[in-house]
């Protein structure tokens, strides 16, 4: 699993994208900050295609369900990893997830 960065390209099913806002910015990875606990949480999705007279298109992030490193740990929050998954607000609710499509990085990696 790769360590994700500021320029992650993070996505919701639906092939929205997540608007990364990094929240320490000491720890890099070529150069761009490292995204650590809850910063893919309640974030902005942009260009979801998934609407409809009866269709809510996915606008926000919700809860990270797996994608937090056990181990590593920057001022004391946990790293986020490429195998990140979470839902979204968008319908059908509960089911639409929002997780990485590219790390846009090939030289950090962690086990967990």
């Amino acid at each position: 699993m790769r360590w994700i960065h500021r320029d992650s390209v993070i996505t919701c099913d639906h092939d929205g994208r997540v608007g990364n806002r990094p929240s320490q910015h000491w720890v890099t990875v070529t150069g761009l900050p490292v995204l650590v606990d809850d910063d893919p949480e309640g974030r902005e999705i942009t260009a979801c295609p998934n609407y409809g007279p009866t269709v809510k298109p996915c606008a926000k992030t919700l809860r990270v369900r797996v994608g937090y490193s056990d181990w590593l740990r920057v001022g004391g929050r946990r790293v986020v990893l490429s195998n990140l998954d979470g839902l979204t607000d968008g319908t059908p609710p509960g089911l639409v997830h929002h997780t990485v499509r590219d790390p846009r990085q090939g030289f950090l990696a962690a086990d967990r």
